[in-house]
């Protein structure tokens, strides 16, 4: 398939709400040649991520707006604005490419238009800068309703925040010390040409200088390492198991989390890793495997504890609660598209029963810790303060790292260019109630 058609077919579907990036890309990775995987990826990502920005564009652009069943007409001319805006393709051959791309859509009457569009912006592009310029969608590619949320709570941290989330995240990597140190596979990396440095806050964290196929890092079929952001990698460190104990990982696919807390209880504990999606396990299943680790898995609606839960309780558990990803929007730019304001409520409403729902498997001075992608206090801090204000067994700890920021419950990290994505982490404690 032409690359430049499956780019439109997979941002139409995205702007169609028929899935999201993660699960559109694949299918179309498989049908193009391997030698335009990384100019797809490129393409796609870097369109979505501008987006709010390319729209802003095009509404001014054209005379009125695309239906829906030609929304891939509207994703080739945002992708051609892109690579006008963002790469060094020469403006003719974007101009080309684009009514090219028509034609293969099978859509030759919007090629005049996309020639006209594309042209003008060429000509005009310095004024409709300076037209364009004061709108909130223009200047920071991002929807106005998720601006606004982050200026009445982090107006300190709302330019960082933009800039990180507009950037290419980095490639980072999770040692796995049952096989190796991190010094000594940061000196296997650098034996082998690819340069890294060790992340600051996690202690099994390598941060590569360039993203690279996995297959071309040492050891990785072998479990020597895993791909896994650094604040990611945070959770099992900050819930700290102990060998011998019994751990839950709820809502744990893909598996980074669970395999990291395998690697911490160096396989000497009973992992139970839980989540509503079936087909989500069997990455859980690979990763395990290729790691060398043995959890229990078990796909079921982790609220629904009745359906699952054996009488036993938990020394530690991880709930990584489903959230809006508004920390990892870097890594997941449709986030901008998909997500709307409606939604941070009935995912606050789902987080708190799932900490509802999972308290009373916790063992009387076991722990429980609490994260999500989230930058969003709606989801944080405010879930944690109604939950522990329900219950009295609860106690708030202090979240011990140098990462993020401090909040009235827990830690807050924001996303980092070069560094960690965005996520927040809150320590419960049980406690015996008087």
């Amino acid at each position: 398939m032409n690359v430049r058609v499956a780019t439109a077919k997979i941002i139409a579907s995205v702007l169609r709400g028929e899935g999201s990036l993660n699960t559109l890309l694949p299918e179309y990775l498989a049908k193009v040649d391997d030698r335009d995987r990384g100019l797809l990826q490129q393409l796609c990502y870097g369109t979505l991520r501008f987006y709010p920005r390319l729209s802003v564009y095009l509404a001014e652009l054209l005379a009125k707006p695309f239906k829906a069943k030609d929304f891939d007409i509207e994703a080739t001319l945002a992708c051609s604005l892109y690579q006008l805006l963002e790469t060094r393709i020469p403006p003719h051959a974007a101009v080309n490419e684009a009514v090219a791309t028509c034609q293969n859509l099978k859509k030759n009457w919007a090629k005049g238009l996309t020639n006209a569009v594309l042209r003008r912006f060429l000509r005009e592009r310095t004024s409709l800068d300076i037209k364009l310029g004061s709108r909130r969608e223009f200047q920071t590619a991002h929807p106005d309703w998720l601006i606004d949320l982050w200026q009445a709570a982090w107006p300190e941290q709302l330019e960082q925040l933009v800039a990180a989330n507009n950037h290419q995240p980095p490639m980072t990597l999770r040692v796995n010390q049952i096989r190796c140190s991190r010094d000594h596979y940061l000196s296997t990396l650098a034996e082998a040409g690819i340069e890294a440095s060790p992340t600051p806050f996690s202690d099994v964290g390598i941060t590569l200088q360039q993203p690279c196929d996995v297959i071309n890092l040492p050891g990785f079929a072998e479990g020597d390492v895993s791909v896994q952001d650094e604040a990611a990698q945070l959770a099992a460190q900050l819930l700290a198991p102990r060998p011998g104990q019994r751990v839950l990982d709820a809502c744990c696919a893909p598996g980074g989390k669970t395999g990291h807390l395998l690697e911490l209880l160096n396989n000497q504990g009973d992992v139970v890793a839980i989540d509503i999606a079936a087909e989500r396990l069997a990455r859980v299943t690979d990763n395990l495997l290729r790691l060398g680790l043995q959890a229990e898995l078990i796909a079921a609606d982790t609220a629904d504890t009745a359906s699952w839960w054996d009488g036993r309780p938990f020394d530690r558990i991880l709930l990584d609660a489903p959230c809006s990803a508004t920390g990892v929007i870097r890594r997941h730019p449709d986030v901008k598209l998909m997500r709307r304001p409606t939604d941070i409520a009935k995912l606050a409403t789902l987080q708190l029963a799932l900490l509802r729902a999972l308290w009373p498997l916790l063992v009387e001075g076991g722990v429980l810790l609490y994260a999500t992608c989230s930058t969003l206090a709606q989801e944080n801090d405010q879930v944690i303060a109604e939950f522990a204000g329900d219950n009295r067994s609860v106690r708030i700890e202090t979240v011990v790292t140098e990462a993020g920021m401090a909040t009235s419950a827990g830690r807050q990290l924001m996303p980092q260019i070069g560094g960690h994505d965005g996520f927040y982490f809150a320590r419960l404690v049980k406690t015996a109630i008087a």
